[in-house]
């Protein structure tokens, strides 16, 4: 049921199967700011559907909307006109609390800025969002140990980020998203930070978790080690979709 609506074509309706079958859906999707008093069209009624378990990369030039798509369709922003439906529940029908610990529980995200807390350990800041969910304690320190033997680095839990080179604090904020299973991984530029060959293994193992678990996968990116990957490109362009390919690599 995916809907691939190329710029200055809309979409047919958006059905409750689309909403029902689909992971993250959008109708119309629009976002204006305002740059002293002049409007400044980031997204230009975007219409889109993200199907459960797909691996997709958004391309596209800085100021493509790449990063503003990503904010919408996870209630960090709200759009200026159109929807979204994020695992079937429209977000406008949803504020304050309820919003945030939806969030919480649907979405991993991995920044450009790493947004580590300085002052706990890399344990800490890994296991913080486990612990909003009430996770058993023992369970969690299992699973930040498996994920950082999976993201290089096994030894490293009482760390403080300070301690750690640049590279290092990308890869526990990767960690940081992936250890709650949420069921959506918004990753933004997730390799801009890494060497080619830690950056190629990191996307190996998200690759492998898409494929082993059925999570879903949504990268913005100039990588073309992340495009190699991905099993759909779509290319933004001044607010809109340019294209739209499905079934790479």
């Amino acid at each position: 049921m995916r809907r691939r609506c190329l710029r200055r074509r809309r979409c047919e309706e958006v059905s409750e199967e689309d909403i029902a079958v689909s992971v993250i859906v959008t109708e119309g999707v629009t976002r204006v700011y305002s740059g002293d008093g002049v409007p400044v069209h980031a997204l230009r009624g975007v219409d889109l559907t993200i199907e459960r378990g797909e691996f997709a990369a958004l391309v596209g030039p800085s100021g493509s909307g790449k990063t503003t798509f990503l904010n919408i369709i996870s209630g960090l922003d709200t759009p200026t006109d159109g929807k979204v439906w994020l695992n079937g529940k429209l977000l406008s029908r949803m504020s304050g609390n309820a919003l945030s610990d939806f969030r919480r529980d649907n979405i991993g995200f991995i920044f450009q800025a790493y947004n580590l807390i300085p002052v706990l350990t890399v344990e800490e800041n890994i296991e913080y969002i486990m612990l909003l969910q009430k996770i058993p304690k023992s369970e969690r320190h299992e699973r930040v140990l498996a994920i950082l033997d999976e993201v290089g680095l096994g030894g490293m839990a009482s760390r403080k980020p300070t301690q750690l080179s640049g590279g290092q604090q990308q890869r526990v904020a990767i960690a940081r998203a992936m250890v709650s299973q949420p069921a959506i991984i918004l990753a933004d530029e997730p390799t801009a930070n890494l060497d080619s060959k830690i950056g190629a293994e990191l996307l190996d193992m998200m690759y492998r978790l898409n494929t082993q678990t059925g999570m879903t996968f949504i990268f913005s990116t100039h990588d073309p080690m992340v495009m190699a990957r991905a099993r759909r490109l779509i290319a933004l362009k001044d607010g809109e979709i340019e294209r739209d390919e499905v079934g790479v690599p």
